[in-house]
């Protein structure tokens, strides 16, 4: 099947398989796990941070994060669109007690400056206390810029406030703007990084920050259930990624323009954004069921609704982007 519902939906390349046999492996929770320790050290170079932490999932990472940086009582400012506030299940209000203070996302992704600044709570008991601004790159597939990212946590650290970045597709920002990946992190006080997405390892996100930081996510991770044994065996899954996957970024880039130039072609299709490996676009909604079938009929999975987001990945090719048009092209000169 060619499967454009997500970039999670990747498999181990063979080589990937072969670096998760090959890995030393030991009690991560006793922290006896060469690969992990090794790896975590290799992500925090990487980032510029001083240290980091193996999760099992960036919302655990996420949750994690907001849990060491808040405590009960305490809020943080999240965008109404960011994946922290409405798809991680409401983790930091359930499990963290931390009140969430959404606001709501510009075109661009940013969180605007004054409405940033007009939610942050004076210190009053009145209030839930603002301790955190949590931001997100890429958001909808946009890279946010990073102009922008160091205005936002300017104007955090001047009212006190610790940042956050949920980077779950950060290396596509890094690849799409030629970036390092330190100078993306660098205004942030922790971040989480994914390497089940894009990079195509079959589980991994990974929680960098200070020292101090770290220590107190640990604690957390326990906590949450995140504490794994032989995790050697991901880890090195997520180190291969990093080392050998990165520069394919760019291929799902050019292959998700490629996917839009051709949906914008036919009748009734809008593309409405594209950006780094995503593709949204609006169809007829009378055509939505039938065509949904008669591309799942054609071995081609999309989660096709009247709004509809398409994502390129490490297991599609040029001749796949190809395929799908001309699948959807014969659709429509069927039913146009």
């Amino acid at each position: 099947m060619i499967d454009l519902r997500s970039d999670t939906v990747t498999r181990p390349t063979q080589a990937m398989y072969e670096a998760m046999c090959a890995a030393p492996v030991g009690d991560d929770v006793w922290g006896d796990d060469p690969t992990v320790n090794a790896f975590e050290r290799a992500v925090a170079e990487a980032a510029g941070k001083e240290d980091a932490l193996l999760f099992p999932s960036g919302t655990q990472s996420n949750l994690v994060a907001l849990m060491a940086h808040c405590g009960r009582g305490d809020e943080y400012i999240v965008g109404q669109q960011a994946h922290t506030y409405g798809f991680e299940g409401g983790g930091a209000a359930v499990l963290g007690s931390i009140q969430p203070q959404p606001v709501e996302n510009a075109d661009d992704g940013t969180l605007p400056l004054d409405k940033i600044r007009a939610a942050i709570k004076i210190d009053d008991f009145h209030f839930a206390r603002t301790r955190l601004l949590a931001l997100e790159n890429t958001i909808g597939g946009k890279v946010v810029s990073q102009d922008y990212m160091q205005q936002a946590t300017t104007l955090a650290r001047e009212h006190g406030l610790a940042t956050h970045l949920d980077g779950a597709r950060l290396f596509n920002a890094a690849v799409a703007t030629d970036t390092p990946l330190a100078a993306l992190c660098a205004p942030f006080d922790s971040v989480s990084l994914c390497f089940s997405k894009g990079l195509g390892a079959p589980v991994g996100s990974v929680l960098a920050g200070s020292t101090e930081l770290i220590a107190r996510a640990r604690r957390w991770r326990k906590v949450a259930g995140g504490g794994m044994r032989q995790s050697g065996i991901l880890a090195a899954a997520c180190w291969h990624a990093l080392e050998h996957h990165m520069a394919g970024l760019a291929d799902d880039h050019r292959r998700a323009e490629t996917l839009a130039r051709g949906m914008a072609e036919l009748p009734g299709v809008t593309i409405t954004s594209q950006a780094t490996n995503m593709v949204f676009a609006d169809f007829p909604a009378e055509h939505v069921a039938p065509l949904a079938d008669w591309l799942r009929e054609n071995g081609i999975l999309i989660d096709l609704l009247e709004s509809a987001r398409l994502v390129t990945h490490l297991d599609i090719s040029d001749a796949d982007i190809d395929r799908v048009i001309a699948v959807m092209q014969a659709y429509f000169n069927r039913h146009g």
